[in-house]
């Protein structure tokens, strides 16, 4: 009889730490993909914080979580323009800057 009862303290032990062992996976797990996120983040140019991805009109724009700038990347300013069919304020404005 006692080697029944060893025989189940042990399952019980042996279950208890496979436990322990997927509780520490998982916490590992979540520091690794919260570390892998923050190192992907771009940082703003103007301040300290990380650049968040948004889509306008077709178009994917970066913005600041903490100042709200918006950073357009190579290209996306015409997209923009293109997008707003020559009739937007934008569009206005581009051509004002580059003098047509």
């Amino acid at each position: 009889m006692s080697k029944i009862w060893d025989e189940r303290e042990k399952s019980l032990e042996e279950e208890y730490f496979r436990r322990k062992e997927q509780e520490l996976i998982e916490q590992i797990r979540a520091k690794r993909a919260e570390a892998e996120r923050q190192a992907s983040a771009i940082q703003c140019p103007k301040c300290e914080g990380t650049l968040d991805e948004l889509t306008f009109d077709d178009v994917r724009i970066d913005r600041c979580n903490k100042c709200n700038g918006v950073w357009l990347d190579a290209g996306e300013m015409e997209r923009l323009i293109s997008n707003q069919e020559n009739h937007g304020w934008l569009s206005r404005l581009w051509r004002g800057l580059a003098g047509e």
